[in-house]
């Protein structure tokens, strides 16, 4: 049963990248004033299909656990980063010194779609080229079955997915214990970029 389980996803996986490499190229048309309203039905309508697309791959392949995690207390600070970042980064994270590229609030949210939405947040702010995002995810101090529990899995999440390398509980006007700074590594054009200006000068 496993094993048909895994087929079906990679299927899926499959099946998606052809789909969106397919739309890749598609790019919306231009006004017309005798054909607006149906063009802009039909673009309308591919694009909610390439985000279901994008929606059922990204949850296909969402690794974030779902086991049983070593409880935070609301109040503690949660705190990471990646063996090989620089002090002063990491430093600069925690002060709360970068700007915050988009926020993502998960409070009262049902456990599920706060993974769902954690991973998915994570992977589009990296591929887009967002450097730091906060995460609201609350102090939690009434869920069930214990007090900080989303707080308690982002801690394990955040240190799950590679493109993120440092982490720290926000400073009190960011939310405080209720809420995360994430640091996320560059993407390969961002990289790529910063090659050619080392090698420029």
């Amino acid at each position: 049963m496993e094993g048909c389980k895994m087929t079906s996803a990679y299927n899926l996986l499959d099946d998606s990248n052809e789909f969106l490499n397919e739309f890749k190229d598609v790019k919306p048309l231009k006004q017309d004033n005798n054909f607006h309203t149906s063009q802009s039905k039909f673009t309308l309508a591919k694009q909610l299909k390439r985000e279901a697309i994008e929606s059922d791959y990204n949850q296909a392949k969402n690794y974030l656990s779902t086991e049983e995690v070593i409880p935070i207390d609301p109040y503690d600070h949660i705190m990471f980063k990646q063996s090989g970042i620089q002090n002063g980064v990491y430093k600069n994270l925690r002060r709360g010194k970068y700007t915050i590229n988009s926020v993502l609030n998960i409070q009262n949210t049902q456990f599920e779609q706060a993974r769902h939405n954690v991973f998915n947040t994570i992977l589009n702010s990296h591929f887009k080229g967002d450097r730091t995002i906060l995460i609201k995810h609350g102090l939690g101090l009434h869920s069930k079955p214990y007090p900080g529990l989303l707080k308690s899995y982002i801690n394990k999440w955040l240190r799950q997915i590679p493109e993120v390398i440092a982490f720290h509980t926000a400073l009190p006007n960011h939310g405080g214990n209720s809420s995360v700074y994430v640091l996320i590594k560059k993407n390969q054009q961002q990289k790529s970029h910063n090659r050619e200006l080392y090698y420029s000068k």
